[in-house]
């Protein structure tokens, strides 16, 4: 119980993440989830934010419902707001761990949510009671200690990264629940499992290369701040990182894969 509370607080989003959410699209940042997507269908979005992907799926399954969840109440009225015009689609702030929904959705998904739980098993089982019979499921997260980087970033932005999976596997959340997904979905009854690759690469020569490996410069500078006052680095080694690291990005960085699995399942 003590750990889920302070996996909770952790999981919070800070001041500046909200950037990094804001980009996502259904095409981009979910696109495994598109193969499931029908006109006329229901589907359910847990963790929406602020509604990026959401809406997206909205626009696909039109004239289908759609409802987005976020624990963050915030975030949910930040996105009934913004995609108000859109009919079929409602918001909703609740908690993943108390779900009312029994077998309503065609679809229900998860997109990297189940990595910042401490008992994302009894996540998942919420998400089926949420599915209709021969419904499914799709789940994406990643395994964050299969980052790669090319060449390696400075030891600032090292020392920092391994600080961020220390502090997150002692709040009791899964740094390798991508790989753990498949097995999860085996064990509560779930079947026509299929993973899908979906790693994060970009190289130096892509139009959005500096915008999309930054990203753990925005996070140094964001979730950094309470790595600070949980005590795991010191507040110049958090700056020293992003500054260190967004100098590489400038000059001698090549490439960055962030390691992302889909995995659906089917409810019989």
């Amino acid at each position: 119980m003590q750990n889920e509370k302070i996996a909770r607080n952790r999981a919070q989003m800070p001041e500046g993440t909200t950037s990094i959410i804001g980009r996502r699209s259904l095409q981009r940042s979910h696109q495994r989830l598109t193969d499931f997507l029908q006109t006329g269908i229901s589907v359910l979005d847990i963790g929406c934010g602020t509604g990026a992907i959401t809406a997206d799926i909205t626009q696909t399954v039109a004239p289908g419902e759609v409802v987005g969840i976020d624990e963050n109440k915030q975030f949910i009225d930040s996105a009934a707001k913004k995609h108000a015009e859109l009919s079929n689609l409602s918001f909703a702030a609740k908690d993943i761990y108390q779900l009312d929904y029994h077998n309503q959705f065609d679809v229900v998904t998860a997109s990297r949510v189940l990595q910042w739980l401490t008992s994302p098993e009894k996540a998942l089982n919420k998400l089926i009671q949420a599915t209709k019979t021969d419904g499914c499921i799709v789940v994406l997260d990643y395994n964050h200690e299969k980052i790669k980087w090319s060449p390696d970033p400075p030891e600032s932005m090292q020392y920092f990264y391994k600080a961020f999976l220390k502090w997150r596997s002692d709040a009791g959340m899964d740094n390798r629940i991508a790989d753990h997904l498949a097995d999860m979905f085996s064990a509560n009854g779930l079947t026509n499992i299929e993973t899908s690759v979906q790693h994060e690469t970009v190289t130096k020569s892509d139009h959005d290369f500096k915008q999309r490996v930054s990203i753990w410069a925005e996070v140094a500078d964001s979730r950094g701040h309470q790595l600070v006052a949980d005590g795991y680095i010191t507040e110049t080694e958090r700056a020293g990182a992003v500054e260190e690291y967004r100098d590489w990005i400038n000059t001698s960085a090549e490439s960055m894969e962030m390691y992302l699995l889909a995995v659906s399942g089917c409810k019989k």
